[in-house]
């Protein structure tokens, strides 16, 4: 068994079995016609359930025969133009090369005495990153699992700087349509189900500040402690963008830390043509970002940062046998000292590569080119009379249903729309999401996608049609 562990004396090996693996998926990627098979859950699960996890197949080839079986086949590809569903981007050949490496060398990035210059090039990126922001020379930060982390550990920050020694009189404000893991976060902190207070939203789904101030007003005159605002930087659902200099301002006003989220609208940080967009996020205290959203690499990518390095102290704990103390005055960079984890991939190291072959130039053409295309999306649905479409895109988020030219009963329209993706989804022949606006049920495109074409985008949407109006054709069968 020791011809499997990874060393000097087993290169070939390792070679020819990742060369194998590679030209599958690569075999695979330039195979596949469509995102999905639309194979079920039914179908699916009996083949994994009969495999016998403890009878090995002991050779790399029928392994890889199987995985073709049970994964490969029936993936869900997100590098297909009409995967039109989720934040999940197609991915970019050079952050492939970094994941390659750095499972190979299999850094942990907790310690310096176990990975050295990966400690190095991550503490780059964050100073890169937060240059991009603007968030002045005491900036700091680290790479996390994602932006629900991130979040969690910006509001964590945020409890403790509010410096109160009555917890249930803090209060987070986000708005209505902010990310679940503020509400999240605010449990796994200790703080009650009232803590989060919801902002509404305008017409744009932007957070209205004039709500916000009254808000702040009212939690100050209630005696309550406003710990932090959370501003969205495109949000999930329809990619808006909170207006970040009043917000700031409001936070200036009322002593309240501010968290912009800035998960998905990352991508403008490199952006060539629309950096305008995030104007103010210069002034947050804390801002998450996920390059696996917006800067099209591999999950996962993301980080948190912070304008002042010193508040990262309250994820500070000193262990003897990791970091104890002493380390800090040898001035030993140790990133556990600032992350909520522990033993952390080098996940740096993808983006690291991607700027290193590609600029970062190169990520936001890619960035501005979906933008471009959600532009030319909207002006589509909105000239299709088939199709109610919610917000003009911030970024590349489209949010519209289907409504039938004969049908006026909502929840009618509500179950077609819902069929509609459903029934795609089972053909296989492109992947949506869907949301609620307004207690109705709606369809998403998150367009990720620099290859999607608007001629896609118009496909789908005959495809949606077709679908809600055979579903509107038996509904009626069905009641006459």
């Amino acid at each position: 068994m020791r011809s499997h562990l990874l060393n000097g004396t087993t290169t070939e090996q390792y070679r020819r079995s990742v060369t194998e693996g590679v030209e599958r998926v690569a075999a695979k990627l330039a195979a596949t016609d469509r995102p999905f098979t639309g194979v079920t859950v039914d179908a699916l699960a009996p083949r994994i359930t009969a495999i016998d996890l403890d009878e090995p197949l002991r050779d790399t080839t029928a392994a890889l025969d199987e995985l073709e079986e049970v994964y490969l086949r029936d993936a869900v590809y997100f590098h297909h133009p009409r995967y039109l569903a989720h934040l999940n981007c197609p991915v970019v050949i050079p952050a492939l090369l970094g994941e390659a490496v750095l499972t190979a060398v299999n850094s942990s990035l907790d310690t310096w005495d176990q990975s050295a210059g990966g400690t190095l090039i991550e503490r780059k990126l964050i100073d890169w990153t937060a240059a991009r922001i603007g968030l002045g020379p005491a900036a700091d930060g680290v790479f996390t699992s994602g932006g629900t982390q991130s979040n969690l550990q910006a509001l964590l920050l945020a409890r403790e700087e509010a410096k109160t020694d009555e917890p249930a009189k803090l209060r987070v404000f986000a708005s209505e349509v902010s990310h679940f893991s503020v509400q999240k976060s605010a449990k796994l902190l200790g703080l009650g189900p009232e803590a989060v207070v919801t902002v509404p939203v305008d017409q744009d789904k932007r957070m209205r500040t004039v709500a916000l101030a009254r808000e702040l007003e009212r939690c100050k005159l209630d005696g309550l402690v406003p710990m932090a605002v959370v501003a969205t930087a495109g949000t999930t659902d329809f990619g808006s963008i909170d207006p970040l200099p009043e917000i700031a301002e409001l936070c200036g006003q009322f002593g309240a830390w501010l968290h912009v989220d800035a998960a998905y609208g990352c991508g403008l940080l490199a952006s060539l043509k629309y950096r305008d967009r995030i104007a103010g996020i210069e002034r947050a205290d804390s801002v998450t970002v996920d390059y696996h959203k917006s800067f099209f690499q591999p999950v996962s990518s993301s980080a948190v940062l912070v304008r002042d390095a010193a508040t990262l102290r309250h994820a500070t704990y000193h262990a003897e046998y990791l970091n104890p103390r002493r380390m800090v005055q040898e001035r030993i960079p140790n990133q556990v000292d600032k992350s909520l984890q522990t033993t952390r991939r080098f996940d740096a190291l993808k983006l690291w590569m991607t700027l290193r072959v590609m600029g970062a130039d190169g990520i936001g053409q890619l960035f501005d080119e979906v933008c471009d295309l959600a532009a030319e999306g909207w002006k589509l649905l909105a000239a299709d009379p088939r199709f109610d479409v919610v917000v003009a895109p911030s970024l590349s988020t489209l949010v519209f249903r289907y409504i039938p030219a004969a049908v006026t009963d909502p929840a009618e329209i509500d179950r077609a729309n819902l069929y509609a993706r459903k029934a795609l989804f089972a053909s296989g022949d492109a992947v949506v999401a869907g949301t609620k606006v307004a207690g109705r049920h709606y369809l998403k495109f998150t367009l990720l996608n620099p290859e999607t074409t608007t001629a896609d985008i118009a496909a789908v949407l005959d495809l949606i049609a077709g679908h809600a109006e055979q579903y509107l054709g038996e509904s009626l069968d069905r009641a006459s």
